[in-house]
């Protein structure tokens, strides 16, 4: 089940779903069905335009906010 961002665009509420095949998320504010797609930042740093990941917090590799080397990512 993947998670999406979605930003309502009759009230504009932003929020995650985990969406299932077929099914289409309404928005939890208002109920509107009328939802832009956000990309995500775990989404663009998995295929930013570089083809690396981008840094998003302290370890710059997960963001683990530990620091650099706290994960076995480095």
């Amino acid at each position: 089940m993947p998670l999406f961002e979605y930003e309502c665009r009759e009230c504009g509420h932003r929020f995650e779903e985990l969406v299932r095949n077929g099914q289409a998320p309404a928005c939890p504010s208002c109920h509107s069905a009328r939802l832009e797609k956000l990309l995500s930042v775990f989404a663009v740093g998995a295929a930013g335009p570089s083809g690396g990941s981008a840094a998003v917090a302290p370890c710059g590799a997960c963001g683990d906010p530990r620091g650099p080397g706290a994960c076995s990512l480095n």
